[in-house]
């Protein structure tokens, strides 16, 4: 039997979270704006499985690992600061790339690429980390029902679907891409410090 009540407090817990900006938000405006669709929709299946994956953790006890071993934590939350740091490095670098101006339905579609680049993000989000082991887990129930179980997964993969989903669509429109043509450096450029700050900001927390 389906736990309603712990369902919706996955729900408002959840949804809560989600929205708040971080380096998944900024990853999956970056690609709506400048790759194609269905490389956008390949981000947001990355980024929404890894959501999953950690849910899973939580929900089986992973903010209990975390306090056992605290510098496991560390860990994790350094290397996912080096990645982000990474990441928005390579992004201001590439910002005066003309790669933009070739249009959408002549590049090669990279769906492994875009997919593989929203499970890299995700994972090594600190702010996933951090909300799923402290929040999410709080507020998620223990020893629950196989049922309930699946369906608080269900309910993070399709709220995280809808969320990524309408901000991918919303950006990717015609026009939002072509004022970001016309703006690629200094949107990269923008979204890379963005991420770069939000790594620099995990290294000295």
């Amino acid at each position: 039997m389906i736990d309603v009540s712990a369902i919706a407090a996955v729900f408002s817990v959840y949804a809560a979270g989600v929205v708040i900006p971080g380096p998944n938000f900024v990853a999956v405006v970056h690609k709506a704006v400048s790759g194609t669709r269905s490389d956008t929709a390949a981000l947001v299946a990355g980024i929404v499985a890894v959501n999953l994956f950690w849910a899973t953790c939580a929900i089986l006890g992973i903010g209990m690992v975390f306090a056992v071993f605290p510098w496991l934590a560390v860990g994790v939350r350094l290397a996912g600061a080096a990645y982000l740091i990474w990441f928005g490095v390579r992004l201001i670098a590439s910002s005066g790339g003309n790669d933009a101006a070739v249009p959408s339905s002549l590049k090669a579609p990279k769906f492994r690429a875009a997919f593989l680049q929203g499970v890299a993000t995700n994972i090594a989000n600190p702010k996933s980390i951090a909300f799923y082991a402290a929040v999410f887990s709080s507020a998620a129930p223990s020893h629950v029902s196989a049922e309930t179980f699946l369906a608080m997964l269900a309910t993070v993969g399709l709220t995280a679907t809808c969320w990524y989903g309408a901000v991918a669509f919303f950006l990717s429109q015609a026009a939002i891409a072509g004022a970001y043509r016309h703006a690629k450096t200094w949107i990269d450029r923008i979204c890379g410090g963005v991420i770069v700050g939000l790594g620099i900001r995990q290294l000295i927390r």
